[in-house]
């Protein structure tokens, strides 16, 4: 911090809120009153949430969206905006867990899920500054630069990446900084407005007739011989169906969900708005970018090129956007020390569901629907797998997905409380400094 003084690393017009929600703030105004009954019940509004609601009231049954905040409050309006195939193990290490044919089949859906979300925001007429700008990932290090190297010629059976190294002497074309000897694009990757993405989908599913419910907290979940009882501090409502679309803010409601996914912070700062040379010559493309670090980090420009909007994984615990700001900004800086003097004019953060496999999850029991754990790629999976269980909740035909045939495994003593976090992150740390 500059001078020891937290206020001057921020502008005057500073916003401890999205930078996306200056465009698309989220909607006030009192909840609608509470129905007593419906044929389906999503708790959670956002992509996943609201993509499974959509299925269900374009399909003709009545359907009820609960929000503990306001509709859209987690990581649907507050993530960077990267679209990418969204799995994370590659095909190997999938092959050996599951085979080859599950395997093949888990990525071919990670494909799936980026081409049907820009498919549909695309037919659906949604304004979300969806672009094919691709992805550069930089290599911190010289082992993590030939592990680069080598994940990307490793074969895939399911799709082709298109994948490719950049030399040295190119990086000025991709990068503006020396913070990185080397890295990859990846052609594949899509950036987009997440808030308007999210606007989006609230208009087509108040037209399809779900009845959309904010700052309504789902306290208790009952199962009954023809279907649930979902409590919340407003009354009670029963349903036929109940899909928990939750994630990273899955709380006690069902303890054996909350017990698979493990809720951890992101953090994310804009910029004040840069000169235009500047930015040109720090980000010379419109690509979304990140590197090999395990501590992750993420950015990208904003979509009119004005400021870099920039992400990681700087604390633990801490949710004062004023005190995680100035660190992620110092992050910033190691990777563009011409950024020296520059202000935060936003900071934000939100919490994303990891699983122990570091895989999203979907399944069923009795009625009782699931997605999670999309391990910071929900922005494509995420709606892809609600319309996945919207299709499973109104009886439609493609509702399968590979995602429910994986198991969802906890860990001993875990219920929800990541303990493990602080000792993992030195881990993190010290493998990140030496490549490991």
């Amino acid at each position: 911090m500059r001078g020891g003084a937290v206020s001057e690393e921020f502008t005057a017009e500073f916003r401890p809120h999205p930078y996306w929600w200056e465009a698309v703030p989220p909607e006030e105004g009192a909840p609608p009153e509470l129905p007593s009954e419906a044929d389906v019940v999503v708790i959670g509004s956002g992509y996943t949430g609201l993509h499974a609601a959509l299925v269900t009231a374009r399909a003709g049954l009545s359907t009820v969206v609960l929000e503990a905040e306001a509709l859209g409050h987690g990581c649907s309006t507050r993530n960077g905006g990267q679209m990418s195939t969204s799995v994370k193990p590659g095909y190997a290490t999938l092959a050996r867990r599951y085979g080859a044919e599950l395997a093949e089949a888990i990525l071919r859906e990670g494909e799936a899920s980026r081409d049907f979300t820009a498919a549909f925001i695309t037919r659906e007429g949604i304004e979300a500054d969806l672009r094919p700008v691709g992805r550069f990932h930089g290599a911190h290090h010289p082992r993590a630069l030939a592990r680069l190297k080598r994940d990307i010629a490793a074969p895939n059976p399911a799709f082709q990446s298109g994948a490719y190294m950049v030399a040295p002497g190119d990086m000025p074309a991709e990068i503006g900084s020396a913070r990185y000897i080397g890295g990859a694009v990846f052609p594949g990757h899509w950036s987009l407005d997440p808030a308007r993405y999210h606007a989006g989908l609230l208009r087509l599913t108040r037209a399809a007739g779900a009845q959309l419910i904010p700052h309504t907290r789902a306290t208790e979940l009952e199962r009954h011989r023809t279907g649930f009882e979902i409590r919340t501090a407003r009354g009670r409502i029963r349903a036929g169906k109940v899909v928990l679309a939750t994630n990273g803010y899955s709380g006690p409601l069902s303890p054996w969900h909350r017990r698979r996914v493990i809720p951890i912070g992101s953090y994310m700062i804009a910029t004040e708005p840069l000169a235009p040379a500047l930015m040109d010559r720090l980000l010379p493309t419109d690509r979304v970018l990140s590197d090999t670090r395990r501590l992750v980090t993420y950015y990208r420009p904003a979509p009119d090129r004005s400021r870099i909007l920039f992400g990681g994984r700087v604390s633990l615990a801490e949710s004062d956007p004023r005190v995680t700001g100035p660190r992620l900004m110092a992050d910033l800086r190691r990777i563009f020390p011409e950024l020296s003097d520059t202000r935060i004019s936003h900071s934000w953060c939100g919490t994303v569901g990891f699983s122990f496999d570091t895989l999203m999850h979907a399944g069923e029991d009795r009625g009782l629907l699931h997605a999670m754990g999309y391990c910071g790629s929900g922005t494509g999976m995420a709606g892809y797998l609600g319309m996945k269980l919207g299709r499973r909740a109104a009886g439609l035909e493609g509702s399968e997905t590979a995602f429910a045939r994986i198991p969802c495994r906890s860990r001993p003593l875990y219920t929800g409380a990541p303990w493990f976090l602080a000792p993992s992150v030195m881990v993190y740390r010290i493998r990140d400094r030496f490549g490991w």
